[in-house]
Formats: C-alpha cells, structure tokens, sequence
C-alpha cells in the first residue's frame, strides 16, 4: 500500500523463464495495463518507448558484480498502452544478478511513475532552445537552424532566404507605455508573423526588437512577396494592448542563401546590413542585399584602417598636427588646433578626415581621443605660453576613462586647463544634451572652454549651445570655403556669427581661403579665423619663433 500511494510497484524478473512478479499493487501504477502483460518482459518490452530493448540492454552494459548484492542499475522510459494512450514515464532502479554460467539470470527492483519529473525537463529543454515570451526559437537555436539550411542548401542546390524582421521604434512605445505593453507589441507580431509561414520555414527571436526568419525553397521573387506579405500583417491592424491600441511598423532586411551568403555569419551580417540601410532610407520598408563594389571596397578599406589605426596606437604613431586660428582683426595667433595625424611604415602620415569617421564608425574613437589627450596635455605641460585646442566626440564626453584621464592630467600638471580648449564634433549626433551639459560644466569648472566644431554640418541648435554654455562655436569650413562666390554662404554665416554675438558667444571661421572672405567676415564680427589663408596645419610646433607677446590667449 506504502508503494502503490508513492506511485511505485516492486518486482521481480526472472531473465531464464521470461517472468516478472510483481508486488501487490502494480494495478494501481499501471492502470490501463492488463496484468499478463506486465508479468511478461517480452511483451512488457512491447509497450516501452522509445527501445523496447532498454531493460535487458543495462544488463549488457557493466561488468556484473559478484555476490548478495548484485550490479545496481538505473533507467528511464516511457511507456504507452495503445497508440492514442499518453505516454507514461517510468523511472526504473534496481540491481540484477548473475547465474552459474556468469549470464545474467534474475533482476530486481522498483519502479515508480516520474510524469512531472519529465514535465519538468521538457520544459527546461524547450526554454533552452525557445524564447520564453514569444516561444518562438532564440538566438542561438534559429542561428544553429540557419546553419543547416545553408549547408542543405548548398548540397542541394535549392535558394533561401534568411530575413530580419525589425519592429520600428519599439523603444519609443516601451518609454510611452512601459516594457509590459512593449512585449505585448512583440509577442503580437510574432504571433501574426507565425501565421503567415509557410511549414517548414522557420521563425525565431534574433534581439529584443527583431525577428529573424528562414524561408526555404524562396526565390528573389519569392522573398519580396513574402516580405510584402509580413509588413502588411504588421501595420494593416493596429495592435490592441492593455493600454490601448498602438499603430506599428516593421522593416525588412534579406539576403538570398547561398547566392549571397554561403556562411552564418555573412547572412546575418547582410541582413542586418540590409535592414539598417532599408530603416535610413524609409522606415516600414523592404531591401534585399545585393553585390556592390564600392560597399565592399569601402569595407575592405575600413577593415585596412582599423588595423593600421589599433596598431599605430601601440606603437606610439598617432601623433598631432599644429592649425593657428588667428584674431580676425589682428591676425595674430589666438590657439592652435591640435589635428590627428597616424603615421605609416611608408613614412607618409594619414590626415585627421582618414581616420577620424572611421574610427567613430568602428567604435576607435575613445582610445584616439585618449591618445591625443595625453600628447596635448604634454604640449601644454613643456610650453607654458600657448594655447591648444583638441577635438573629442560626442561619445567620448560620455566615457569616465576620458574624464578620469583628464582630472589627473589637470592636477598633475598646475595651470594647463586654463589654456585647454575642448572642440565637440558636432558631425555626429548629440544623443543626451543634459549628460553633455554636466561633461561641459566638469569642464569648465577645471577653467578649460568648450567649442562646438563643424557648426552646421550636424544637429546642434542655438537653442542647444544656449543649453550647454560653450565659449566658442566653429562655424563648418563648406559653408566658409565658397564666401565670395556664394550669396547663400553668406546669408548663412552672417547670420549665424550674428545670434553667436548675441548670445555673447565667440565664433571661428574655418576653411577660410582667401582675403576676401577674410574681410567679409571681420565686417560680420567674426572673432577668429582659420584656414588655408593663414597657414594649414604641421607637424612642426609653429609658434617656435613667435614672441609671446604675438600669442595672446583666446579671450
């Protein structure tokens, strides 16, 4: 009774004459089993899934030990009375003996139902291989899918398609209304998504805001109905949540496999590549990857400039060219804009417009930025009587390395941050003015000042300069270079040194090319001017030979 109420029954098998006894009660742990069949190991063998042979193949598979306690074993495996009957898992453990001819002769044991054990690990492997909100596969499972595909593929000649579906602007929807209708929003798509899948094609979380697909047998024709197909499941409807509805869009990227991916990671790499160039141009739409040669030069090019940039940075060759901007009434140098230059085996050095957007695309910025704290820090240190100026990105204003670097040059070294001028690149975006508001006050409260360089060129307002307290604003050269030839250039920068006085903030004209300009912007009230008019920059340190008195500080 003690065993029945555990759901386990004892028995006893006797390997010569086939028979198994069991204890009293086995009625009640297999239930729907006729007792000839239990007390048969052949025709119990018959009911056992997913090896009939399991129980006698254990016996195989140890060295027997010899005496009163026999070879201990254990086993699992189901059970199913008729092909419609669940299947019954069954947890066996016991130990079995060996007859005189050293055979095994006679098992022993008990044997206890464990259907919640195995609940419970199905569960654990579908949440290994699903993601739990969508139950759709995760990331590593849809890319180990892909990796068949491709290799199936190719063996047997027949395309696919590997896409990424990307949910617009979900950060936006879970800043609004909250992550729990955010993960509404995903799990809705996917469910409309699923429905629109063909069998065989599969479909799988790839990152919190995209799915990524697998469509077999999918022609280029085939993929841009399909996608058409996805997008409009999408936004035909709009998603119903707790907080109300919400109008959603998704965008497609996709690339034909293995016509243009024959490995995993060039499929995902040019879907994503794909879909973030689908996003740039029009948000809701769909592209597919397709060769292109300046793409790829371009790549080749990034990946050559990364090395040599990682590489100049060890071995100490990025080092800094020397720009005077001058006073535009006097001409007398005010600073000097200290400029990156990497130098290379051939002896020729890669200008600042080589190296700096590469950097900032690949994530480099932030240790040149480090590198060229340090040389002009070192500069200022050994030449009390100029003044430098550096540029940094807006990412690097974000980075406490930069910032710790900086507090400990500044202290080591008494009087350098009053003749420090900081520029903030303004040609990449300013993700968060208030963060970059405490940078520039950190800054200031050092005694350094603060430009905001290529104004014009990026997304900087006055409203934002206004915000932020810098000192000066460097206007963009493109709108400076052409100031004679063009009434547009004019207007703009005549106007733009105008709201700058206004604010009582100093303004530098770069790219200044001739004296002409020179003359129409200190009839403007420009402050400074820099460019090919004055001098470009050198490596050489141009202020050797000027007196002091010739370099007065920017004021």
């Amino acid at each position: 009774m003690i065993l029945a109420s555990l759901g386990q029954a004892a028995f006893v098998w006797d390997l010569a004459s086939d028979v198994i006894v069991w204890s009293d009660h086995v009625g009640a742990v297999f239930a729907d089993v006729p007792l000839p069949q239990l007390c048969n190991g052949t025709e119990f063998g018959k009911l056992i899934e997913p090896d009939r042979g399991v129980r006698s193949e254990v016996m195989c598979q140890a060295a027997p030990l010899h005496g009163a306690g026999g070879t201990p074993y254990r086993i699992e495996y189901g059970v199913r009375t008729h092909a419609g009957a669940p299947l019954i898992w069954v947890e066996e453990t016991g130990c079995w003996f060996v007859g005189p001819d050293g055979r095994p002769s006679r098992a022993q044991g008990i044997v206890r139902i464990n259907n919640e054990r195995h609940a419970r690990e199905e569960q654990l492997l579908k949440l290994s291989r699903h993601d739990p909100l969508t139950g759709e596969l995760n990331r590593t499972h849809l890319l180990a899918t892909l990796a068949e595909v491709i290799e199936e593929s190719q063996r047997f000649r027949f395309s696919c398609a590997f896409m990424l579906i990307g949910i617009d602007h979900l950060a936006r929807i879970n800043d609004a209304f909250g992550f729990d209708v955010a993960d509404g929003v995903v799990l809705e798509i996917a469910q409309r998504i699923r429905a629109r899948l063909r069998g065989g094609d599969a479909l799988g979380r790839f990152s919190g805001n995209k799915f990524g697909l697998i469509l077999k047998n999918c022609t280029m024709d085939d993929m841009t109905i399909a996608a058409e197909r996805f997008l409009a499941a999408v936004r035909e409807e709009v998603v119903p949540t707790k907080s109300g509805p919400v109008a959603v869009t998704a965008t497609v990227g996709a690339v034909s496999v293995p016509r243009h991916a024959r490995s995993v990671e060039e499929a995902v790499n040019r879907a994503h590549e794909t879909l973030d160039a689908a996003k740039r141009r029009r948000i809701g739409s769909f592209s597919t990857w397709r060769p292109n040669v300046e793409r790829e030069a371009q790549r080749k090019v990034n990946i050559r400039v990364t090395d040599e940039i990682v590489t100049a940075l060890n071995e100490r060759r990025i080092v800094t060219a020397f720009e005077p901007v001058v006073n535009a009434h006097t001409l007398a140098p005010a600073f000097y804009e200290c400029l990156v230059r990497m130098g290379q085996d051939d002896g020729r050095a890669l200008l600042a417009p080589d190296v700096v957007p590469v950097a900032e695309r690949l994530g480099l910025i932030r240790l040149v930025d480090h590198r060229v704290l340090e040389l002009v820090v070192a500069e200022l240190a050994s030449t009390p009587g100029v003044t430098l100026s550096l540029n940094i990105s807006p990412e690097t204003t974000m980075d406490p390395d930069w910032w710790a670097s900086m507090e400990s040059m500044m202290r080591a070294h008494s009087g350098v941050a009053e003749r420090l001028i900081v520029e903030i690149t303004e040609t990449v975006e300013i993700q968060d003015i208030d963060d970059l508001r405490g940078f520039v006050t950190r800054l200031k409260d050092l005694g350094s000042r603060i430009a905001i360089d290529d104004f014009g060129a990026g997304h900087t307002s006055f409203r934002n300069l206004r915000k932020l307290g810098v000192d000066i604003v460097k206007i963009d050269g493109a709108f400076v270079q052409n100031l004679v030839r063009s009434a547009d250039d004019r207007a703009f920068v005549q106007t733009l040194v105008e709201l700058a006085r206004r604010l009582r903030i100093k303004t530098v004209a770069e790219w200044v090319q001739d004296e002409a300009s020179v003359a129409l912007l200190r009839d403007w009230g420009c402050d400074y001017i820099q460019g090919r008019v004055i001098g470009l920059a050198s490596v050489e340190r141009p202020w050797i030979g000027h007196s002091r008195k010739e370099m007065p500080a920017a004021s």
